[in-house]
């Protein structure tokens, strides 16, 4: 038997929601899903379906994905390196002939984090110069800025390394949200993984002290509002605490889901509540940061698909 999930035409973070209800109630059945009228991917989208894919195929059955339809999509997703990726975790329908792989304009394509030297060679590639003029000519940031960009991701990847115990993905990508609330442009950041999320990573050490309310929204709020971390030296485990402290620094926007339970710092210029708690089950942590362009900085008009609003450089 299989199970048919229809993706939404917008491939973000609702849609991820969506997709992990459908399969969490599919049973044995494989999955087949059905991405054919996607027109928009953002990397917490494409990332999430990865992860999606790599976790209920499990079992050693691969899921069915049926790709967009729309060749600027396709493109697209080749450039993001979503296609590369997707041939290791589904098995794939209406793949395109001749598709391009990442082009110059990708912040960040797909990149699988298991090691250390992984996380390394995310940092060199954010720290090359043509890394430091896009984060200029798109958002407006300065030569400081775009340093504590790779070190905000250079935290936010190590996450995966030191609490998850699996593998995860890392993209980032600019958009045109000028038609949006936030009125500019955005860079969107995608950290997951599979691992043990934050309540496996916090339970022997802090589990009993919150008895009866411990579970993945408290374990959330541990570790996001008050600095809670698995070691018990002081100084050790502060990279969430940083990470937050930097999103927020430049008006950004951070979601932390885990478990069946999310927690977020919202701007006013961002969609989204505070805490979300009863969420389909699904394993690890998936990071979403949306940091908005200063001011100044010039919105692209060009765009390979469209919803909502939403505009992706290709």
């Amino acid at each position: 038997m299989t199970r048919v999930l229809e993706v939404p035409p917008t491939l973000d973070s609702e849609a991820f929601d969506r997709l992990i209800e459908g399969a969490d109630t599919a049973g044995d059945e494989r999955l087949l899903v059905d991405a054919r009228h996607v027109r928009f991917a953002d990397p917490y989208g494409m990332v999430g379906l990865l992860a999606i894919g790599e976790h209920f195929g499990r079992d050693g059955t691969q899921p069915i994905l049926q790709l967009p339809t729309a060749p600027e999509v396709t493109g697209y997703l080749g450039r993001m390196g979503f296609l590369t990726a997707a041939e290791r975790v589904f098995e794939l329908h209406n793949l395109p002939r001749g598709r391009r792989g990442e082009g110059p304009s990708v912040l960040l394509p797909i990149t699988v984090i298991d090691t250390h030297e992984d996380v390394h060679g995310v940092i060199d590639v954010l720290n090359e110069g043509r890394i430091s003029s896009l984060l200029s000519e798109q958002l407006g940031y300065s030569r400081a800025d775009a340093i504590g960009f790779s070190m905000l991701l250079s935290e936010v990847s190590q996450n995966i390394i030191e609490h998850a115990d699996a593998p995860g993905w890392v993209a980032i990508q600019t958009y045109d949200w000028s038609r949006r609330k936030a009125g500019r442009r955005v860079a969107v950041i995608a950290v997951m993984d599979l691992g043990i999320g934050f309540q496996g990573s916090l339970q022997r050490e802090h589990s009993a002290r919150f008895g009866e309310r411990w579970g993945d929204a408290t374990a959330l709020e541990a570790a996001f509002i008050h600095g809670v971390t698995r070691f018990r030296d002081p100084g050790r485990g502060q990279g969430l605490k940083q990470i937050r402290k930097k999103v927020g620094r430049w008006g950004g926007k951070i979601a932390i889901r885990s478990g069946t339970a999310r927690i977020a710092d919202v701007p006013d210029w961002a969609d989204g509540v505070p805490m979300e708690k009863d969420l389909a089950p699904f394993p690890g942590a998936q990071i979403l940061i949306v940091l908005p362009a200063k001011d100044a900085a010039p919105a692209a008009a060009e765009a390979p698909a469209r919803a909502r609003g939403l505009r992706a450089r290709p």
